[in-house]
């Protein structure tokens, strides 16, 4: 970046900071929110800066003084080792970021191959982001699911929410990764001969939407109510309380059915449509700018998938990056980190990469 560039995001960032002194700001906290959160991403691109700067300028001091003392010789020479670090720091942080990083998610595990064993896939899948969640301190609300007969998971829609405030990095900067088709390798409790099966589940995630810019206008949805259904499908609620909606021009069917009211669950429905069709938007407007963009998969196939869980081995492998360990049980229990990071590296290079290439 020119220094132009930098001298600009330096006179943004004195702006920020006046801004979030105002109290008149706070009174509407989604603008203090959203000041905050740019103010966040900012702090460690000035203070780096702020580093480099004040390197180069002891630099040239030390040079200066360095055929007078010897001593700022060797302290010239530090700072010439110091000083190409910083630049790196300074370049990856100035990549372009994400624009959903910050944004909590909609999550959707659906069966698929494998009958009523991906169906307790799925619903493993469901308790490790439930603990990673907690791990992470943040709340989780399934909005609806459909179970299976011996207790997994046809079909579930959660959202998951950061603690609040103004962080960079929230919900959508880790699980974004989670998206596609999820594959597991045991033996399932309906196999009487304990051979080895494999069965797939998949994982859609979206950003929930704070200022939702799609238009959804009522002639285009089919609103249809029932009575809230628990364990095979038995009817758990004497109201018609649940709530399906179907966009009709593009086929998309969203349900809530966890909430008391009908009204609460159209609503919460109509949050989760208006971030699927923000999704579908971004996606085909990305595809059109680049036929090479990685997209979500969206049917569950075995043969297209993202993740590998083998329970004989307790391995888990992302075939997206050659990650591989051996503590499966650790991971279903809630450790993600370990996957997540090396898929959040890999993504940095590939951006260093491009960088690099259109410098």
């Amino acid at each position: 970046m020119d220094t132009a560039s930098l001298d600009t995001l330096l006179t943004e960032y004195t702006e920020l900071e006046g801004r979030l002194a105002d109290p008149a700001v706070h009174a509407d906290q989604a603008v203090a929110r959203k000041l905050g959160r740019r103010y966040a991403e900012l702090t460690p691109v000035v203070r780096t800066l702020r580093e480099l700067d004040q390197a180069r300028s002891d630099r040239e001091a030390a040079l200066e003084l360095a055929g007078e003392d010897e001593a700022f010789a060797a302290e010239a020479a530090t700072l010439a080792e110091t000083i190409p670090a910083l630049e790196r720091k300074l370049t990856e942080l100035l990549l372009p970021r994400d624009p959903h990083d910050s944004a909590d998610v909609v999550m959707e595990i659906k069966s698929g191959e494998g009958g009523e064993e991906s169906a307790l896939f799925a619903g493993d899948l469901l308790r490790m982001y439930l603990r990673y969640a907690e791990r992470q301190g943040w709340k989780t609300e399934v909005l609806d699911s459909v179970e299976s007969d011996l207790g997994g998971f046809k079909d579930v829609t959660m959202v998951v929410k950061s603690k609040g405030g103004a962080e960079l990095d929230g919900v959508w900067a880790r699980l974004k990764y989670e998206a596609g088709v999820h594959r597991v390798q045991r033996v399932p409790v309906t196999e009487s001969q304990g051979r080895v099966h494999t069965s797939a589940a998949g994982v859609l995630v979206y950003p929930e939407q704070e200022d939702v810019e799609v238009e959804i206008d009522d002639k285009d949805l089919r609103v249809d109510v029932f009575r809230s259904s628990g364990h095979g499908g038995q009817s758990v609620n004497t109201t018609d309380s649940a709530v399906r909606i179907t966009h009709l021009p593009t086929g998309i069917v969203v349900s809530c059915q966890n909430e008391r009211s009908q009204l609460q669950n159209k609503a919460r429905a109509m949050a989760v449509l208006q971030a699927r069709l923000v999704a579908l938007a971004e996606e085909e407007a990305a595809r059109k700018a680049s036929a090479d963009r990685r997209s979500q998969v969206r049917t569950v196939d075995r043969s297209e998938r993202v993740r590998t869980y083998n329970y004989p081995e307790n391995r888990i492998s992302d075939h997206r990056v050659n990650y591989k360990a051996y503590n499966l049980d650790q991971v279903l229990d809630g450790e993600l980190d370990g996957v997540l990071d090396a898929l959040t590296a890999a993504d940095k290079a590939e951006r260093l990469a491009a960088a690099g290439a259109n410098a």
